[in-house]
């Protein structure tokens, strides 16, 4: 990272720093203190790179239009992929992709932007985070915030009565980017959805099975799924005492737990959100209950207070329902039922879970990711890409999800003008990509990932420039694409015989299809093994011309 880049991203942090205070209502000498300092930063970014006025986000152009130093860099909350990184990912698209497909799920794709109004009012606290976009005179639209609510648009748009539909797709959020905490402004998500009218809690159970599925198949480690109910979370509120218009309030608090202690969420609730103290104590005795889905079900069931609630009933009689079809499933030891689970968003109204890693495995990806401490102090300049990557490891959420029944009523009943409202109940799961690419990822060597597909590589050997080849190689290497085979040659009338060998290890190619003047006037080539030293083929193995494409398919078993 260069200097002005540091000091850039100083400036930016000490920005955050001074709007924190300013939201807090902070003590005059504090926030002056910290303006000085925001204020200095910012003249000797602007002595640094030559710039005019410097702002908090980044340099300004000068008064007069001279140009600025051009910094090359992703913007804020972004991150570009190497060819190695997008080998990984794209085989973690293919496994989940797979799994989806296993289940009969159809995809769609929808608009990168919405229309704002199809967003707004959806995601609680959250609804902040979305990215508008400028009016250029139309219509007024915003960044998809997420994958649900748009294909709840779609199904209402549609007329669509049932669909399992899966959708791999970027969202944008307009949130402060976090080393720490691993929140970034553009990242994939990976959804699985069912919508339409069936028998209680069939699909929710094929949902969590999906998910253990794809988490199992990805090997993200030792990883656990947390259960509640909206129902019942509800119902707490309710028998707790919290007044009506707080209840989304106090519900964003209490999904805090898994990042915070009960007491600092306890103290949100009552000096942030006004919340008696005593309803607070009052929910804190449920919200700390977590256990196998059958014990804690038991326990629910013997709170009559609790059971007193409607709401209540009917979240335990469909969590019941569900631990039965999750037994047959064979996922009952990868649940846990956890009262703290609450997901924020405004949209759910059943079952709700969340996928988690375990701490252990948390701790230990996030060891594996570290360089020894030898390493790190030896560098001044920590790479800003292995940050992100180790921050989003120390984040255990890597997939969640629930039941939604009536967002798409609601965008059905906009849609008409008496107000007609066609529910469409869905529920689904969505798994967080970049977190799960980090875990991956961090349990690998750089040189071990292969970043192309390439299975043979075709060289030529000769002394003399006439002795190159290349027609030849490229007729070899014609012959292999129409075969089927993925096979690379040297763009180069007169390659390097070691250069030629160095990329078939550099690059992780398998076989080496090798040919030189004996070969082409034999009508033979030798075939090489380039990933295993076998001693008895040490040159290679000889075999005719018109045998070639057998042979290979033989060894790269395509057969």
């Amino acid at each position: 990272m260069s200097d002005i880049e540091q000091l850039q991203q100083q400036v930016d942090e000490q920005g955050r720093v001074v709007r924190d205070l300013k939201a807090a209502k902070a003590e005059k000498a504090q926030l002056d203190e910290q303006v000085a300092l925001l204020l200095a930063l910012k003249k000797k970014l602007q002595i640094t790179s030559g710039n005019g006025e410097v702002e908090a986000d980044g340099p300004k152009k000068k008064s007069g239009g001279a140009s600025k130093a051009l910094v090359l860099k992703e913007p804020k909350g972004t991150k570009d992929y190497t060819p190695k990184e997008m080998a990984l990912r794209t085989d973690i698209f293919r496994t989940i992709t797979s799994v989806f497909e296993k289940h009969g799920a159809v995809t769609i794709d929808t608009p990168v932007f919405e229309l704002k109004e199809i967003l707004v009012g959806k995601y609680g606290e959250d609804s902040k985070l979305i990215y508008d976009l400028k009016d250029q005179g139309g219509e007024e639209c915003s960044l998809r915030y997420d994958l649900t609510v748009p294909f709840a648009r779609f199904v209402a748009q549609n007329g669509i009565s049932n669909i399992k539909r899966y959708h791999l797709a970027k969202v944008y959020r307009r949130d402060q980017p976090a080393i720490t905490k691993g929140r970034m402004r553009e990242f994939y998500q990976c959804d699985y959805d069912i919508a339409g009218v069936y028998d209680p809690m069939i699909p929710d159970a094929e949902c969590v099975r999906v998910a253990v599925n794809v988490l199992t198949q990805l090997d993200v480690g030792k990883f656990v799924v947390k259960l509640n109910h909206r129902k019942i979370l509800d119902a707490i509120f309710e028998v707790s005492g919290v007044p009506a218009d707080k209840v989304r309030a106090i519900s964003s608090a209490v999904d805090k737990l898994d990042k915070a202690p009960w007491a600092e969420v306890r103290r949100e609730m009552t000096q942030e959100k006004g919340l008696d103290a005593a309803v607070a104590d009052r929910i804190g005795e449920y919200v700390q209950i977590s256990g196998s889905g059958e014990e804690v079900l038991a326990r629910l069931q013997a709170m009559p207070e609790l059971m007193a609630s409607t709401k209540a009933q009917e979240g335990v009689k469909d969590m019941g329902l569900f631990f039965r079809y999750a037994k047959i499933f064979g996922i009952m030891d990868y649940i846990s039922f956890d009262m703290s689970l609450a997901r924020g968003l405004d949209y759910y109204t059943g079952i709700i879970y969340e996928a988690v890693l375990v701490e252990e495995n948390v701790r230990s990806a996030t060891t594996e990711a570290q360089p020894p401490a030898s390493v790190a102090k030896k560098s001044s300049k920590k790479d800003k890409k292995e940050e992100e990557d180790e921050s989003q490891i120390r984040v255990g959420s890597i997939a969640a999800g629930g039941r939604y029944d009536e967002l798409v009523g609601m965008f059905s009943s906009a849609m008409h003008t008496k107000g007609k409202k066609t529910d469409v109940p869905c529920v689904g799961i969505s798994f967080g990509v970049e977190r799960i690419f980090s875990i991956i990822k961090s349990r690998k060597l750089e040189a071990e990932i292969k970043a192309n597909r390439t299975q043979v590589y075709v060289i030529s050997l000769g002394d003399k420039v006439e002795d190159s080849l290349l027609e030849d190689r490229m007729r070899i290497a014609a012959e292999l694409w129409d075969a089927g085979i993925a096979a690379e040659f040297p763009y180069k009338i007169k390659p390097r015989p070691q250069a030629q060998y160095d990329t078939c290890d550099s690059s992780i190619i398998p076989w080496a299809v090798i040919i030189g003047k004996d070969e082409i006037s034999q009508g033979t080539v030798k075939i090489k093994n380039m990933a295993q030293k076998v001693e008895e083929e040490k040159g290679g193995v000889v075999v005719s011309r018109s045998d070639m494409i057998a042979e290979l398919k033989q060894r790269l078993q395509m057969n």
